[in-house]
This record gives C-alpha cells, sequence and structure tokens, in this order.
C-alpha cells in the first residue's frame, strides 16, 4: 500500500555510529515540538538477544525491525505535521525498505569523515570506543547518492547547536 502524499512527512535521521542521530533528533523534535522515535527500541527480542551475546546483525536480522520501522513511520505520519526516527540506515537496500510505499518520507544524513567522528567518540564520557566498530560502520555505509533524491545532507562538522539549527532549517525546506 502506498501513503499519497499528504502535510506530514517523517525524517529518518541517518549515518554512523558516532556522527550525532539521537543527540541532534531529540534536540530538532524538542525544539520543533515533532514526534521522535529513536529506532533501536523497534528491534525484535531476537536482534536484542543476539546483540547482547555480542554478535553482529546481519541483514536477515534487520528486515523484521527495518519493517517495523516503516511501519512506525506510517503511522507517525498519521497524527504528527514532523516525525523524526533515528536509524543509522547504512545501505541503500535499508533506505529502499522504510521508504517503501511512503511518498512522505525523507533522510538527513548526518554526514561527517572519519577523524571527526573518531574524535567525538573518544571524548565521550563513560563510553567505551572501539576503534574498529567505526572502521566497520564506513566500511558498511553506501553513501546516498542521486539516485536517491530523498536524501538530504547535513555536514555535522560543526557545534552541535550549529547542527541542530541545518537539521531544523533542512526539515522545514522539505517539509515546508
Amino acid at each position: 500500500m502506498t501513503t499519497p502524499a499528504c502535510a506530514n512527512h517523517v525524517f529518518i535521521l541517518m549515518g554512523v555510529s558516532g556522527s550525532g542521530k539521537s543527540a541532534v533528533a531529540s534536540e530538532a523534535a524538542y525544539q520543533m515540538k515533532a514526534a521522535f522515535l529513536d529506532g533501536d527500541f523497534l528491534h525484535p527480542r531476537a536482534n536484542i538477544d543476539k546483540m547482547s551475546q555480542g554478535h553482529a546483525l546481519n541483514d536477515d536480522d534487520r528486515k523484521p525491525w527495518l519493517q517495523a520501522l516503516n511501519d512506525a513511520a506510517f503511522a507517525m505520519q498519521r497524527t504528527h505535521s514532523v516525525s523524526l526516527i533515528v536509524c543509522s540506515a547504512l545501505k541503500k537496500s535499508y533506505r529502499d525498505l522504510l521508504r517503501k510505499g511512503n511518498q512522505n518520507l525523507s533522510f538527513i544524513y548526518l554526514k561527517g569523515d572519519f577523524e571527526t567522528i573518531e574524535s567525538r567518540l573518544r571524548a565521550r564520557k563513560g563510553h567505551f570506543f572501539k576503534p574498529q566498530m567505526l572502521v566497520t560502520q564506513f566500511e558498511t555505509l553506501q553513501e546516498p547518492g542521486s539516485d536517491e533524491p530523498d536524501v538530504l545532507v547535513v555536514d555535522i562538522k560543526h557545534t552541535l547547536e550549529a547542527v541542530v539549527a541545518d537539521t531544523i532549517h533542512t526539515i522545514q525546506n522539505r517539509a515546508g
């Protein structure tokens, strides 16, 4: 079923771990009085159990989770003019599952280089940083190209406040 275009819009904030997805989305949602969902909350129990045992998820593990996020986006846009969802969406195939049947969904790619994100992850207090995890994230990342016009880019090299402001401006221009 395809969602007809309407005034309500869902934005998925995507990017590698450490790009600021959760911090940017939660602050932008607060300032805009928009709905907010951390996509990790919708992982099925099997995925949580697998990750808890230290095993990485594969594409088959992610499919039901991505479908749940697609369903959540559909539901959120029914009651909110703007909704923000956090999901890394590193592969194009993941983004395709997330956007399936929903004309009112866009992505905001929080784009940063390895060095910027690594320095931010190292600076996090109370967070154990494994450099190999970031390497793996960048290896998995399929950067959106011109064939994905619903992906908007926000550069994260600035302060959190500036990135939030850029994100809000990007959302307002698209949702307009």
